[in-house]
This record gives structure tokens, sequence and C-alpha cells, in this order.
């Protein structure tokens, strides 16, 4: 791009804008993204050279979006001209599509390939089974490599595991690092809580025994972890109330269930009773749903069994996906995923799910 009167190149047209939040001044680190951390921290410092690509994965809201921006603004700061391309793959797919549907292809490779010295590409996952658009990306992803262009890729699974995606491609994204980012545990969730305070200027609002007990009782993830502060001081604000534990509790009801207290909850049900509650609500046994049958009758009890395994048991993927006939966890994955969008959708499914999770909760 030409520079203008001195200014930063204008952006490319194609590029999402970055999150001016996602810095790495903002990430906190522990032991469940030390590694991803490391990596992106090497690929600001000198882009191009050390981890090209770098392939971050993991569950949805623990980071992954925020370190790969936190690469670019790293880049930016030390040379402000560089030429950042931010996009999801979907938006790749269809910039695809579209420009051979306006036989403009070359003008979509000039800006893909030409116009850009640093390649972010969030959730990759979606090129699967999209041959097209696969060639496509390999050639985009060749002519950067070998420009020594810095490529940043991040997935919910790691490449190996990405059904659909052509052998070639899966060895590119494995060139250079692949690091996975995991579920935070006690101690990171408090620091994430605190941070989130920190950068919200919140400092007065919530005692630490109040964070404690909202890391103790919220393990999904870091956006529903910075989620419940948001909602906690709304719900003090609308109370008139000061923040405290009973606060919290009532105002995260539905992230809490009742009586679990201090750092000793409740005994957790077993997978078995999961499988159980849940072949015993569908209609089927529960050896069916460890069994290796892929039955329609047998699939949606099975993904709405490992759905509830994920939310209460606190269980790695690959455990749960063990306990059901040794499905692999991009299979688990892809189930909680369809579950949780099921839910959204269709009420009569959201509340069939939800006594079955109220069951399995009042042991």
């Amino acid at each position: 791009g030409d520079v203008a009167d001195g200014r930063a190149p204008a952006g490319n047209p194609s590029s999402q804008a970055l999150n001016e939040r996602y810095t790495f001044e903002t990430f906190v680190i522990g032991k469940s993204n030390e590694l991803a951390a490391a990596a992106a921290h090497a690929a600001a410092e000198s882009p191009g050279k050390t981890y090209n690509p770098l392939f971050i994965y993991g569950a949805t809201g623990l980071g992954k979006t925020h370190l790969m921006q936190a690469i670019a603004h790293g880049v930016i700061r030390r040379q402000p001209e560089t030429r950042v391309l931010y996009v999801g793959a979907e938006q790749f797919i269809n910039e695809v599509i579209e420009s051979i549907h306006s036989r403009t292809m070359p003008e979509f490779r000039r800006r893909y390939r030409m116009d850009v010295d640093l390649f972010l590409v969030d959730d990759v996952h979606f090129l699967e089974g999209k041959e097209m658009t696969q060639e496509e990306f390999f050639h985009t992803f060749n002519a950067l490599y070998e420009g020594n262009k810095q490529i940043v890729l991040t997935s919910d699974r790691p490449p190996k595991e990405i059904p659909g995606l052509e052998a070639r491609l899966v060895s590119r994204f494995e060139w250079g690092m692949v690091a996975d980012i995991g579920q935070p545990d006690l101690e990171h969730r408090i620091a994430i809580l605190r941070k989130k305070q920190e950068q919200d200027h919140l400092e007065m609002t919530i005692p630490d025994d109040v964070l404690r007990f909202i890391a103790e009782h919220v393990r999904s993830n870091v956006r529903e972890l910075e989620g419940c502060i948001i909602k906690l001081l709304l719900y003090a604000s609308l109370k008139h109330k000061e923040v405290s534990i009973e606060l919290a509790r009532e105002a995260l009801s539905d992230r809490i269930r009742p009586g679990e207290d201090g750092p000793a909850p409740r005994a957790r049900p077993s997978i078995n009773k999961v499988q159980e509650v849940i072949a015993r609500r569908w209609g089927v046994t529960p050896e069916g749903l460890r069994s290796k049958a892929r039955i329609k009758t047998l699939t949606v009890p099975r993904q709405i069994a490992m759905y509830l395994a994920r939310e209460l048991l606190e269980m790695q993927l690959v455990e749960i996906g063990q306990a059901f006939g040794g499905r692999d966890h991009s299979t688990v994955i892809h189930s909680v995923d369809k579950v949780s969008r099921q839910m959204t959708r269709d009420r009569s499914f959201r509340e069939r799910v939800e006594h079955a999770r109220q069951e399995l909760s009042a042991e």
C-alpha cells in the first residue's frame, strides 16, 4: 500500500478490525496457556522467523483470538508500516466464492498474497470439506510462507483432527508451532478476574473473597468468567447493594448450583450416572451410548450426555470421548457445540436438557 503523507498504509479492504483490548498486556498467563503465550511473544518479536506458522487451538472463550491479535498489536508497535490481514476462515471462504462468481480472482489473490505482511486467520476448522477454498488457501499460504510473512491460525482442534482438511494443509499447519490453550485452573481463574477488574477500573467494587467465590464456581471459560463480573456489577447497581458472596450467589444463580459452598463442592455425578439418566430420559440404554453404533436414535442422546459430562464433570475432552466408545476429542467438541447451538434455537429441547441437568445436579 502507498504511504500517504507519512501515515501508516491504508488497511487491506479484506481485513477485519482488530480489538484494541486484545494485547499482550491484558492477556493473563497461567499453566493452561503459557506455551501458546510464549510462542505468540516470539512470533511478535521476530515475525516470519521463529514459529511460522503459529497454530493455536483450544475450546471457545479461552483466548485464542486474543493472543492472535496481541501478536498483530505487538508487531505494529515495532513496525507501524506492517500490513496486517486479519480474517475469519468463513470470510475467506465467502470471498473465494464471490471472486469466482464475479471473475475477480486476480484482485483477490493480490489482496491475500501481495499486500500482506502478517496473516491472521481465525477458526480455520471452517475450511473442512471445502475443496475449492482449500486449494486457494494452500496457494495463499505458500506465497506468504515463501515470502517469510508470519502466518497465525486458530482452531478448536489440532490440525490432524480437522475432518476433511487436505493432508498437504495439515502438514503445512504443523510446520511451525502447534500450541494449545486449555481450561484455566483455580488460581489462574482468580488472576483473570483480578485482571478484568483492574482493566475496567473496578478496584473498589469486588472484594477478593467474592472473586474467589466466582472462580471456584465458574469453570467453563474466560469469556464466561468475565461475563460474570459484568453481570454481578449490573445486578449490584440495580439492587443498590454492596457486592458480597450472598449477592454473587443470587446474581449468578444460573451459573452456580445451590448448596455448592466454598472449595468443597458436593460430589459431582459420575460419568456413568450421566449416561444412565440421559439413557433413561431418551429411552435408550447406557450401553448404547457407550457403543460405537451411529444410529440416529443414539446420536442425539449421546451428544447430550457428552455435553452434560463437559458441563458438570470438568472432565478432559479425551476422557469424555473414551467413556463414549473411545471417540476422539474433536467428536466431543462437535457434540458439545451442536447441543449448545440446538439449545439456543429450540426451547423444548433446551428444557429437556435442563431437566436432565437438574436431576443430575440434585444428587
